[in-house]
């Protein structure tokens, strides 16, 4: 990709993620006897190897952080700042190693399987078209709305299932994080919305899940093994 295009990535793994199981979080646990995040710091790297790395950690899990890289001998160039109380403090606090001048998406640590081309897709879109782009895929499943009395079906073709990266202008998205913090704010677009600025959806891939329980390590580990990804 062209050096002029600036292209930068906050990858958020402030979380303890304890719902995967096991007793370190999930962002640390392996999948092909390495790192969730280190898988996923390789898909940026393997985009584009001049992007600007921002790894969003726990403050008391660094040190397990820089024992792992040590371990694995894992030497891909990042920055690292402490988690925030919540995922927007956490993603507000990598922002503050963002320039305004670059393309800057945000990224779940527990996505390791994003593609380079959705990667690509979402980078070129936010940069033709400076405004936020998400990633998103069809919902499959039937849905219904709940309301404080009932609960109906919902059309889910209306319905789109969203993925990180979310990428964005940087200086549009940090001056978006410069708003008080509110719990609707569930991730970057809601708070990018928010301040105004245009979000359009691109296709995301069905590949790129997020690992959250066991079972979606378990899944995980078995499409890298069975080389599904």
């Amino acid at each position: 990709m062209s050096k002029l295009q600036h292209f930068s990535v906050v990858i958020v793994a402030g979380g303890k993620g304890l719902r995967a199981g096991g007793e370190i979080p999930k962002q640390f646990q392996p999948i092909g006897e390495k790192p969730m995040l280190m898988r996923t710091i390789e898909a940026f790297y393997n985009f584009d190897d001049q992007m600007r790395i921002v790894i969003v950690l726990p403050e008391e899990f660094r040190h397990l952080w820089n024992e792992l890289c040590e371990k694995h001998n894992f030497r891909l160039s990042h920055t690292i700042v402490s988690g925030g109380e919540t995922r927007f403090h956490s993603v507000k606090n990598g922002l503050s190693e963002i320039s305004e001048d670059e393309i800057v998406g945000i990224h779940d640590a527990a996505r390791p399987f994003v593609s380079k081309e959705v990667i690509g897709r979402c980078y070129r879109e936010a940069f033709d078209f400076r405004c936020g782009i998400i990633p998103v895929i069809e919902e499959r499943n039937s849905v219904r709305i709940l309301t404080a009395y009932e609960n109906k079906a919902f059309d889910r073709e209306r319905i789109r299932v969203v993925q990180t990266p979310q990428v964005f202008p940087a200086g549009l998205l940090k001056n978006a994080y410069e708003t008080p913090y509110r719990e609707e704010f569930t991730d970057d677009a809601s708070v990018a919305e928010d301040d105004g600025i245009q979000i359009k959806l691109v296709e995301g891939d069905e590949k790129n899940i997020k690992i959250t329980t066991p079972l979606d390590l378990r899944f995980a580990e078995f499409l890298y093994r069975d080389n599904l990804i």
